[in-house]
């Protein structure tokens, strides 16, 4: 009984350790991937999310704005405005 004893606690060892190893390699992987992830993206150039969102905001306040003026001028010429 004894014998078996120690056969599972080693077996369980292994198995814990391989755990451990797996977990490290699952983790420089994902290193690794993420990495290679943000250099693509970098070499995409994309434009950064508070940068849209600034310049979206930005032509949605011009757009306002022109169409004030078009109904302005229209006015000012004694014609009806037209909805845009």
């Amino acid at each position: 009984m004894n014998q078996s004893n120690r056969i599972f606690d080693g077996l369980g060892r292994v198995m814990n350790e391989a755990a451990g190893v797996a977990d490290g390699v699952r983790r420089e992987v994902e290193t690794v991937v993420k990495g290679q992830a943000q250099r693509i993206v970098a070499d995409m150039d994309l434009v950064k999310r508070e940068d849209f969102d600034a310049l979206r905001e930005l032509v949605q306040v011009q757009g306002e704005e022109i169409d004030a003026l078009r109904r302005e001028l229209a006015e000012l010429k004694g014609k009806p405005a037209k909805a845009q």
